[in-house]
């Protein structure tokens, strides 16, 4: 699987003459469906129906005029429960999270106009790193539609380039199928979020139409596994390599991935590089990982992917930040992409062995294959040794470290590693967009799956707060740390009142350099040095906000405090926020420069400017 989702309907526009035969197949369905409850009569009561059928537990939405008979309607469910968010950005994000974390879409809901267009970054967020979710949004009533009543939107209109497909309930009969479609939607194939539109006499228009299971459209076939011969093809460029890695993208752990991918790096013993939003599908305790690569990747990964000769690509879409300049990007490598949207072949890297389907299937045939194509070409995966030895040369030389001058301010890296050393193995760790970020991913060890919760691809700041809600309500009994800079933070503190209201065991870091770090730090490097709208004069105190809240927090500003603060915010039974004073000058490196080579990093300021 990829890391983005497509912008277009599934396999193109669907012909009326499509949408009647789902719609009847939904029907008779419905006829033959088993529930404790099975009677609707309205199309609201449709809709929460068709979330129940399709096992959405968690609601996160905001109420509103035009939305209002679905809330309604949830007053009377006993399966769901609805989390009133601060914001609607907030919900959507918080859904996003609740889909990374889960597994399953997450549910949003708005009201309609400024309540569906709150939606929108959360929901392009979604789109950009292939997360399932679905929002429905409330509508006026179809008959003032195109009229320019209050609080209208065209919200299909608006959202259709950043979902897999954006619906208009147009029918109280059929509101329920189109809900349960949307709902599969998103969660087959290539995941991705969608959008159901409900006008208001939609909702409240009377049906006794009981939604079936959720179906996708009959249309919509993503493929499982890959040709026998594309796949055989595939297996014996990899055993005739020297230097073979593997690139795991995003996609492995939305296809649920991570042990056949596991069990096919360990047994063939080639070495492994996860994309950002890969993180956790492969342990970065094993001997054989490289960590991520890209910008700010290590050193020894973009190493490796400079000089392999074969790489196999996994659920991943190779955007610009991975790859830099496209034309240096693993320049003497055979690229075996697995993918199961065709789209993303060869549209930024051309591959030369596609695989198009599941990562988990595809990785299946291709173990299956490897035995039979070493035995071909008379070798074996000892012939990688030297390979190996030269990627654990780069681990040494390049390794991640930083300086600890007593004479300087808190290093945000040590916050970060101490806090990765003291936390449950499994822990959550989700985070804002910025130097943090960047941090945050470098210097927490991931191990698992599903324990990465950022924003990639639409690098949306204000992720944070939001998304270590969702996330901990998806997975209640796992802690959850959400890493945050001051910049991002301050864009959804208010969604610290949810998790205050919710009771949620959450703790926030907020690493503070008084700046929008990322921007200061481009802004050194690239623009002369001219500071322009990235450092703040002055900032709240975090920790006192917190208290507002309601929220327990705590002051971080030297290294001999920083175990005790953080044994004190994880043992409060609660949100708590710890304002962490960090150096302000302290910058992200490695880095490779936009649109750069990815073998020539740098380790530092002065390297930067000879780059």
């Amino acid at each position: 699987m990829s890391e983005q989702t497509p912008v277009s309907p599934p396999d193109g526009e669907t012909t009326e003459t499509d949408e009647q035969t789902t719609r009847e197949t939904a029907a008779a369905t419905d006829e033959g469906s088993e529930t404790t409850n099975d009677t609707v009569s309205t199309g609201a009561e449709s809709v929460v129906a068709a979330l129940e059928q399709a096992g959405a537990e968690t609601l996160f939405g905001v109420q509103g005029g035009a939305i209002m008979p679905v809330y309604d309607a949830l007053y009377d469910s006993e399966k769901l429960t609805h989390i009133t968010m601060a914001h609607e950005q907030g919900a959507s994000h918080a859904a996003d999270a609740y889909g990374i974390v889960s597994g399953k879409p997450g549910v949003c809901l708005a009201t309609s106009g400024p309540g569906a267009t709150n939606l929108v970054t959360g929901i392009a967020d979604a789109s950009m790193d292939s997360d399932p979710m679905i929002a429905l949004t409330g509508q006026v009533p179809t008959n003032f539609v195109g009229n320019d009543a209050f609080q209208e939107t065209d919200t299909v209109g608006v959202t259709q380039p950043v979902t897999k497909h954006s619906y208009f309930a147009d029918d109280s009969d059929t509101v329920g199928t189109d809900v349960g479609e949307a709902f599969a939607l998103a969660d087959a194939g290539r995941q991705g979020p969608t959008l159901v539109d409900l006008p208001k006499d939609v909702t409240k228009g009377e049906t006794d139409r009981f939604p079936g299971q959720p179906q996708t459209p009959d249309t919509y076939n993503p493929p499982t596994t890959a040709e026998p011969e594309a796949v055989d093809v595939a297996a014996a460029a990899l055993a005739e390599a020297e230097r073979p890695v593997i690139l795991a993208g995003g996609g492995v752990i939305k296809a649920e991935a991570s042990d056949e991918l596991r069990a096919f790096a360990k047994e063939y013993q080639i070495p492994v590089i996860t994309t950002m939003p890969g993180i956790g599908s492969f342990p970065e305790t094993h001997e054989l990982s490289l960590e991520w690569a890209g910008m700010h990747g290590t050193g020894y990964a973009n190493m490796a992917i400079t000089n392999t000769d074969c790489m196999l690509a996994i659920g991943t879409r190779f955007d610009d930040r991975l790859t830099g300049d496209v034309e240096t990007f693993a320049p003497d490598a055979d690229l075996v992409h697995v993918d199961i949207d065709p789209a993303e072949i060869s549209k930024n890297i051309e591959a030369d062995y596609p695989l198009i389907g599941d990562a988990a299937a595809v990785l299946d045939q291709l173990h299956d294959a490897m035995p039979v194509a070493y035995e071909a070409l008379g070798t074996s995966s000892e012939a990688y040794e030297e390979w190996r030895e030269q990627c654990q040369t780069w681990k040494d030389e390049y390794e991640m470290e930083y300086d600890m001058p007593e004479d300087e301010p808190l290093k945000p890296q040590y916050v970060v590693e101490r806090f990765s050393e003291v936390a449950d193995d499994d822990a959550i760790v989700t985070t804002g967009v910025g130097q943090h970020q960047m941090w945050a991913s470098q210097f927490w060890t991931f191990t698992e799956p599903r324990t990465w919760v950022s924003s990639h691809g639409l690098g949306t700041m204000g992720y944070g707060v939001p998304s270590a809600i969702g996330a901990k309500i998806a997975a209640p009994d796992k802690e959850v740390v959400c890493f945050d800079g001051d910049g991002s933070f301050l864009m959804t503190v208010q969604e610290l009142s949810v998790a205050v209201r919710e009771d949620l065991d959450v703790t926030y870091v907020v690493l503070n350099n008084e700046a929008v770090g990322m921007v200061r730090q481009w802004q050194d490097g690239f623009y002369e040095g001219r500071r322009m709208a990235s450092e703040y004069p002055w900032i709240p105190q975090f920790d006192m906000l917190a208290e507002a809240f309601g929220a327990r927090g705590f002051r971080l500003e030297d290294y001999d405090s920083v175990d005790e603060v953080i044994e004190k915010a994880r043992n409060y039974d609660g949100p708590a926020v710890i304002d962490a004073i960090i150096d302000p000058a302290e910058n992200v490196y490695p880095m490779v420069p936009s649109g750069g080579d990815n073998g020539l990093f740098a380790l530092n300021g002065d390297q930067l400017g000879d780059i």
